[in-house]
């Protein structure tokens, strides 16, 4: 395993991070806004602020997705990269980034 925190057997597709517990600490954050979303439509509030907030949640989520993103690019793909894996690796990357951002 690297030191960049993101890299496993490929066939297990397992990766043992550094930053795991930050990583859930904030996906716990987001899960609380998303409940807090929820309680807002219950409860019948305005439109604008539920917005507001799905917007907030959404952008918690993104920063999360850039920051492995990052960690997958400096940890996997470099390694792949390295042993002459790489075109497979840089494929994935790419097909993950289109995904991400709607493509």
């Amino acid at each position: 395993m690297s030191s960049a925190d993101c890299c496993g057997v490929e066939s297990e597709r397992r990766v043992e991070r550094q930053n795991k517990d930050a990583l859930t600490k904030r996906l716990n954050r987001i899960e609380g806004q998303v409940r807090g979303i929820n309680r807002m439509v219950e409860e019948d509030r305005y439109c604008i602020d539920i917005l507001t907030q799905v917007a907030a949640a959404k952008s918690a989520l993104d920063a999360i997705a850039l920051q492995l993103l990052e960690s997958h690019a400096h940890g996997c793909v470099k390694q792949a990269i390295e042993s002459g894996e790489g075109e497979a690796a840089i494929g994935e990357l790419v097909t993950v980034v289109k995904r991400m951002v709607g493509g």
